[in-house]
């Protein structure tokens, strides 16, 4: 039988990456839009395990999460200012898949708003991707340093 002691540690990050990718994502700011503007005001959902794994004294990181951040933003809509609001919904993704990340939107009221008027609403909160996608990217550098 192989002895395997010594040759195998795993850490849990979770605490340390949750609060991160809160503070890194908390901070996006907001966007302006041809006909309006949106923020994210919170990171309402992040849920998911961080770790750091050592094997044969080599370390490696790795993460799995599903994140809601809350959005909420004013659209011109049928000459009528529209305070919209919601979450952009990012679903399961992990460690080195950054450039896969898919955004879905999730409208908390869509009364009143007619399809076209909610497909451009979407197109405009998917611009969020690039500045989200830049963020996890600063967080998979500073796990990699942990």
């Amino acid at each position: 039988m192989l002895d395997l002691a010594g040759t195998w540690e795993e850490k849990n990050l979770n605490s340390w990456a949750n609060s991160r990718i809160k503070d890194l994502l908390g901070s996006l700011g907001s966007l302006k839009f041809p006909t309006g503007n949106a923020s994210v005001d919170e990171v309402s959902k992040c849920s998911g395990d961080a770790f750091q794994v050592t094997v044969r004294n080599k370390k490696r990181v790795g993460y799995n999460y599903e994140l809601s951040l809350r959005f909420k933003g004013e659209w011109l809509v049928k000459e009528e200012n529209k305070k919209i609001k919601g979450h952009l919904d990012i679903p399961e993704f992990s460690f080195g898949e950054i450039d896969d990340l898919e955004v879905q939107v999730r409208f908390s009221d869509d009364k009143g708003l007619a399809s076209d008027d909610k497909a451009r609403i979407c197109k405009d909160l998917k611009s969020f991707m690039a500045p989200i996608q830049e963020k996890m990217r600063v967080f998979e550098e500073e796990l990699k340093g942990r």
